[in-house]
């Protein structure tokens, strides 16, 4: 059996910047459905074999949790990509806030941004096909 994420389900309180960013840092990713449920908006979008589910947040949280800052929740959705300096270029020039911290590795190169809810993403390239250079931990990770 392969295990692969089919989607990542996403309560969002700024609906269209989130389909906004999508698409940015996703130009393959067209609208799979959306529809109005109880008065919020919900979507699918993605590919045929990935997508990300957004649903219109309904309330305004008091949580005032921030990524990595040792609270339950999700840090960041990682994502491999073709080109990683096209892509944060996209994502600059749309306005999201790049949140890449320093890291230089051989063998990939990584950057994150913020979506307009805070979210953070994560966004890799691999210069390698070989397993044991992309799962590589003990090169140095940092600029």
């Amino acid at each position: 059996m392969t295990t692969r994420m089919e989607h990542a389900n996403l309560h969002v309180r700024h609906f269209d910047d989130a389909v906004r960013f999508l698409q940015t840092a996703f130009p393959e990713f067209r609208v799979r459905s959306e529809s109005v449920r109880d008065g919020l908006r919900w979507m699918h979008i993605g590919t045929d074999d990935t997508y990300i589910a957004l649903n219109e947040a309904s309330q305004t949280s008091a949580d005032t949790r921030l990524p990595y800052d040792g609270q339950p929740g999700f840090n960041h959705l990682g994502y491999e990509v073709d080109d990683v300096d096209a892509l944060q270029l996209r994502l600059a020039a749309a306005g999201f806030r790049d949140s890449t911290y320093p890291n230089k590795h051989a063998h990939r190169k990584r950057v994150y941004f913020n979506d307009a809810d805070g979210n953070d993403w994560e966004f890799v390239q691999y210069f390698s096909d070989k397993p044991e250079e992309r799962n590589d931990y003990d090169l140095p990770d940092e600029a």
